[in-house]
C-alpha cells in the first residue's frame, strides 16, 4: 500500500483510504473529526474494542448492525442490559458475535456512567496539542503514544475492559484528537 494514493476522482487521501467505497467515505467524511458527545465516544470505544484482531472494513460494513443492536450506542440505555440482551446480541448475525466484546461493551457503558465528568471530559483530556505537520508517512504515524497509554491507564482504572493504549491511540485518531491524515491528503480538519 502506498502512503498516499489517487482516487479514481482525481483526489490524494491516505493510503488506507482510498481502497473501497467504505474506505474512502470514512477517510473522507469521518476519521479525524472531532467527536465531543458521550454517546458518540461511547461508539467508537465499543466499535475500536470489537476491530481488535478483526479488519476495521469488518466494522465499517457491519457498524449500522451494531447501532440498531447496541440501541444507537445510547450509553444509559446500553448500560441496563442484562442477560437477555447479552443473549440477544450473541445471535445477532450482523455484528461481531463475541462474548468478551459484547459484555465489555456493557460493562464499559456502566463505566462511563460513572464518571463524573463524563466520557468527553475524559477522553478529551489526554488530546494532545497539535502538530506543527502532518505526518509525511506512514512511518511517522505512531500506533500508540505517551498520552493513547496515560488515556488507555485512565479508562482501566475506571472499569473500562479492552481499551490497551493502541486501541486509545486508534480511537484518538478516529475521534480528531489528533490528525493523521498525510501530508498531502485532500482531508482537511478544523
Amino acid at each position: 500500500m502506498s502512503d498516499l494514493v489517487i482516487g479514481a476522482d482525481g483526489l490524494a487521501r491516505c493510503g488506507w483510504g482510498g481502497g473501497t467505497p467504505e474506505y474512502i467515505a470514512y477517510h473522507d467524511e469521518e476519521w479525524g473529526r472531532p467527536v465531543r458527545t458521550d454517546d458518540g465516544l461511547y461508539e467508537k470505544v465499543t466499535l475500536e474494542a470489537f476491530q481488535s484482531g478483526l479488519s476495521w472494513l469488518i466494522i465499517l460494513r457491519k457498524r449500522e448492525a451494531f447501532r440498531a443492536a447496541f440501541d444507537q450506542f445510547h450509553i444509559e440505555t446500553v448500560a441496563k442490559y442484562g442477560e437477555a440482551e447479552v443473549t440477544r446480541l450473541l445471535a445477532d448475525a450482523g455484528i461481531v458475535r463475541n462474548r468478551a466484546k459484547v459484555e465489555a461493551a456493557i460493562h464499559n457503558a456502566r463505566a462511563a456512567l460513572d464518571l463524573p465528568d463524563g466520557l468527553s471530559a475524559l477522553l478529551w483530556s489526554f488530546a494532545p496539542p497539535p502538530r506543527a505537520r502532518r505526518p509525511r508517512s506512514f512511518a511517522e504515524v505512531p500506533s500508540l503514544t505517551p498520552e493513547s497509554t496515560a488515556m488507555a491507564k485512565a479508562l482501566k482504572k475506571a472499569g473500562f475492559r479492552f481499551v490497551g493504549p493502541t486501541t486509545a491511540y486508534a480511537l484518538m485518531q478516529a475521534t480528531g484528537m489528533v490528525d493523521d491524515h498525510l501530508d498531502g491528503c485532500h482531508v482537511k480538519l478544523p
